[in-house]
């Protein structure tokens, strides 16, 4: 068994594996060891992977080190099963690095393009000799609701719909259409002008775009804990 903690702009997700199977997974606003011990208890991992992509203030590490035999905090040094040719990787988001680690996984030998949508939107790229080849970072849908409510006098703060209007007819649904519209048109672009690649969504918006994009697509919510697991196979469990 090993424990999987992905730490993000907007919660925390912890999971429990064997081998490379999922067996279960949760969702926390915060993160505390008082929510961790009783997994740890249950489960008793024998290797842990934590991986964040904000300046927490938890000294993690020690902390699983009590009580977890191995334990790796993942960053850009950690050997992982696929090529990273980014060309700045102490920058690139751990998040991003462990989903194309996830992506390769699911869909070997496959040119993939993911579509992780949460407080950013990334697009990136893994080729089919298993390469990291970078991508593209955007504001996610909640930011740009919150954007142009923050950053204008009086534009209304929108959000997501599932009746899209296709043309605002007053400010709010103007600023409703003008999001929702204009990020799928974003999106869709991408998949149009990548038709070779194998296209996979994420994160927490991920469902809007299901349900509004016609293109075959594949869903999974778990992208960056599949990774994560994916390199403690790899540098713990050689498998």
């Amino acid at each position: 068994m090993q424990l999987i903690i992905d730490i993000g702009n907007s919660g925390a997700k912890v999971a429990v594996a064997c081998k490379n199977r999922l067996v279960a997974t949760e969702r926390y606003e915060q993160l505390t060891m008082d929510v961790l011990q009783p997994l740890i208890a249950r489960y008793r991992p024998t290797a842990a992977i934590y991986s964040s992509v904000t300046a927490g203030q938890i000294d993690w590490g020690n902390q699983l080190k009590t009580l977890i035999d191995k334990v790796i905090i993942f960053d850009h040094n950690t050997p992982i099963p696929i090529k990273n040719g980014y060309a700045t990787p102490e920058t690139l988001g751990s998040d991003r690095l462990a989903a194309a680690v996830g992506a390769n996984f699911l869909f070997p030998v496959t040119d993939c393009l993911i579509i992780d949508c949460g407080t950013a939107i990334t697009i990136d790229y893994v080729s089919c000799f298993g390469e990291f080849l970078g991508g593209n970072i955007s504001p996610g849908l909640q930011t740009r609701f919150k954007a142009l409510n923050a950053f204008t006098g009086r534009l209304p703060l929108g959000a997501v719909v599932d009746d899209i209007p296709p043309i605002g007819t007053d400010t709010l649904s103007a600023v409703t259409a003008g999001v929702l519209q204009g990020t799928l048109y974003e999106i869709e672009s991408y998949i149009d002008k990548n038709p070779h690649c194998k296209i996979i969504f994420t994160g927490g918006d991920a469902l809007f775009f299901v349900k509004n994009i016609k293109n075959p697509i594949f869903v999974t919510f778990n992208l960056v804990l599949i990774g994560l697991n994916r390199i403690v196979n790899y540098n713990v469990h050689a498998i």
